[in-house]
């Protein structure tokens, strides 16, 4: 039998967050992961034709990431994440007209304002109607029920204005269209890109492998002070008169002073398994009924580069977004990343659609890609990217739980944010917290 202070069961952002903390401060840990490969919904693999790096799915960070950025900062790991000085966002409408919104250095929120009211793809009126959302978004919280779609029409945003600023943003951060995602998170994503900090809504961006990026330096930094890291260890949570007591793994029983569940929404029925207690009956019934939201990453190589900025929104497209891996990554992938959030309808295609369509949509959008030749394609399937943000959707619970000894993390937690990687790293510390100071007051 082993022991430890605390048992992480999951290696996504979540569970390596909570680790990182957790052993910062000296405490003995153990992360079991029971896939193959650590990371969770964050992690590379190589293309087998190219020797590429290919991610899971790209991710884009926003400068008010500070969780995100603190975790990458206490592991090492902060060169990897590259940060724009300020919003730049170039875009091709649905009519082949290219544009870039550009935000200058002004003091924030006018530098966003700014930005729009100077972006060349709107009317005057279309770029005036942006003013009426400064005091929308210092208003109350968005009624339940209300989608982003009619909050922003309730506060005079242009139609225009919504296809080419809005719905991206809303799609990316929410993996969501503005017809189905609740106003509430997506008006909380908008309010910490307007915070005070002069690069909070700037754009990052990993400029190697999700794995390089986040995982590996968090393991090393783990394994460097103390903790073990498994992948391939599919854990149960051991109860005992209705405490967590550690997990069962390959057999063995792990005792730790306090467990934290960092798997997906999908997962925490398996891991607390048929002799959870009833105090976490109704947490895990409505973990189970969250329904989910797919993401497709279609990868396309060419003969030759064909974007000229290492990224283009493509707003009003399956694919909302092109990027170009060769120069967010200095070469380590060579392929054209084009992402489909959202993607129920896209997910269902076979590859060779998905790649046609991909294809299709960044010939159409870009002149060189249209004179360039087509080499080969990829498609990459995330079925359960993220949790459904849609009305109606069962509560999402928090950090605590009533079982003595157990904490939860994983993006799905109560953060007020949507599934991305700053949700997972804020849940993950905000348990690790929780476990340090629980264990320091039972020490006393």
């Amino acid at each position: 039998m082993t022991r430890v202070d605390v048992v992480v069961a999951g290696a996504g952002c979540a569970g390596l967050a909570a680790a990182a903390a957790l052993a910062a401060a000296g405490r003995r840990v153990a992360v079991l992961e029971a896939r193959p490969v650590l990371g969770g919904r964050t992690f590379a693999t190589r293309d087998q034709a190219t020797g590429d790096w290919i991610d899971n799915g790209q991710h884009v960070l926003l400068g008010c990431y500070h969780d995100t950025l603190a975790f990458a900062r206490r592991v090492g790991a902060e060169r990897l994440l590259g940060v724009q000085g300020t919003l730049r966002v170039p875009m091709v409408d649905s009519a082949g007209v290219a544009s870039e919104l550009r935000s200058p250095g002004l003091p924030s929120p006018l530098h966003l304002v700014a930005g729009v009211l100077g972006w060349s793809a709107l009317s005057w009126r279309e770029r005036l109607s942006v003013l009426s959302l400064g005091r929308a978004l210092a208003s109350p919280a968005p009624p339940d029920g209300q989608t982003v779609r009619q909050w922003l029409a309730a506060h005079g945003q242009a139609p225009r204005l919504c296809d080419l600023l809005w719905e991206p943003l809303a799609v990316a951060a929410l993996n969501q269209s503005i017809d189905t995602a609740a106003a509430s998170t997506f008006v909380e994503v908008v309010r910490r890109m307007l915070g005070p900090g002069p690069d909070d809504s700037a754009l990052v961006l990993p400029v190697r492998s999700l794995t390089h990026t986040f995982v590996e330096p968090a393991v090393a930094f783990v394994e460097r002070h103390g903790g073990r890291v498994h992948a391939g260890a599919t854990a149960r949570v051991a109860f005992d008169g209705g405490r967590a007591v550690g997990v069962e793994v390959r057999g063995e029983r792990i005792e730790a002073r306090a467990v934290i569940a960092a798997v997906p929404w999908h997962g925490l029925a398996g891991l607390c398994g048929e002799a959870a207690p009833g105090a976490l009956h109704e947490v895990i019934a409505n973990a189970s009924a969250m329904r989910s939201s797919p993401i497709v990453t279609a990868n396309l190589w060419f003969d030759r580069p064909v974007l000229t900025q290492p990224f283009v929104g493509l707003p009003g497209r399956a694919f909302q977004w092109a990027f170009d891996r060769a120069q967010l990554t200095a070469g380590e992938s060579t392929s054209i990343s084009m992402v489909c959030s959202g993607a129920d309808d896209t997910v269902q295609r076979s590859n060779d659609e998905i790649v046609a369509t991909a294809l299709g949509e960044l010939r159409l959008a870009l002149p060189e890609a249209a004179a360039a030749t087509f080499r080969r394609g990829t498609a990459v399937r995330e079925r359960r990217a993220t949790f459904s943000l849609a009305p109606g959707e069962p509560a999402r619970p928090s950090t605590h739980t009533a079982v003595p000894g157990l904490w939860l993390a994983g993006d799905w937690i109560d953060t007020g944010l949507p599934a991305t990687i700053e949700s997972a790293v804020v849940s993950g510390h905000r348990a690790a917290a929780a476990v340090l100071a629980t264990l320091e007051g039972s020490s006393r």
